[in-house]
């Protein structure tokens, strides 16, 4: 989770509808494009310091039909700790976090030109194409918890603002290189065949990803495959992962042990006399 301030003045071009899910066109087809990974399994060690993945595809053409590829990566869903900077009177102060639940922990889309020049803003929205239109599933409904040791945290607490909040999601994984917007990054090498190089930052979110490939012709999707990527934790760093995920109480309880035996082991080579 990023703990982060929002600052006041933030304007963002408003998509028609604040809420984007995306959905399935009509009319796309399986068969007019093959695609793969390069690897399917990368490894997360003590050592990682990210990791390149090349998506390589075909497309099958009937005819001699121009052809544009979109290439979106989604990763798991992670909440982000956010903070909005209000003025009372004359000092600025924070205002209760948010905790902004639904967005997509990593997302890279690439094309092999601008999104806009291939399709227009009715399919960008609808099958969440480009920055603008990330897919987030987050809920409409606000609640009041605890957490991180604060209380009255508001999760999803965001109502008219949403737009606001959600353009300050993306400044900050795009700063942190977790979101990416290649418009130029999906290159044919032939006729028919193309690769686009997918970068995996050392901070990118453990779980699954899943790569969506699009074929347009003519401004229309026609063809979609989609390929499962998946990060994980190996070794020790693995055990810790999981324990304190699936352990958590336990996990607690070992670190709080741990602490004290390292501070009596302290007290007691440290001690004068």
């Amino acid at each position: 989770m990023v703990a982060a301030s929002l600052p006041p003045d933030i304007t963002a071009p408003a998509p028609p509808v604040p809420y984007i899910e995306t959905q399935q066109a009509a009319g796309v087809s399986a068969d007019l494009l093959s695609t793969d990974l390069t690897q399917n399994r990368i490894e997360v060690s003590s050592s990682f310091q990210g990791a390149k993945v090349i998506l390589y595809g075909a497309v099958f053409q009937p005819e001699d039909q121009p052809s544009d590829v979109v290439v979106i990566i989604r990763g798991p869903q992670a909440s982000m700790r956010l903070i909005r900077k209000v003025k009372a009177g004359a000092v600025w102060l924070n205002s209760r976090p948010v905790v902004f639940e639904g967005a997509p922990g990593y997302y890279m889309a690439a094309s092999s030109q601008p999104l806009d020049r291939i399709t227009d803003f009715s399919h960008r929205r609808l099958l969440g194409l480009g920055l603008e239109y990330i897919a987030m599933d987050t809920s409409r409904e606000n609640k009041v918890v605890t957490r991180y040791g604060v209380k009255d945290v508001v999760v999803n607490g965001i109502e008219d603002d949403y737009l606001d909040w959600r353009r300050a999601v993306i400044r900050l994984k795009s700063k942190a290189g977790l979101y990416n917007d290649n418009p130029l990054g999906v290159r044919f090498v032939d006729k028919n065949l193309f690769r686009a190089e997918v970068t995996l930052p050392s901070e990118a979110p453990i779980g699954d990803y899943t790569a969506e490939v699009w074929l347009f012709r003519d401004g229309q999707p026609v063809g979609y495959s989609e390929k499962k990527l998946t990060v994980e934790k190996v070794g020790f760093e693995r055990f810790v992962y999981t324990v304190a995920h699936r352990h958590a109480w336990l996990y607690g309880l070992a670190c709080v042990f741990m602490s004290m035996g390292m501070g009596a082991l302290a007290s007691r080579l440290f001690r004068r006399g």
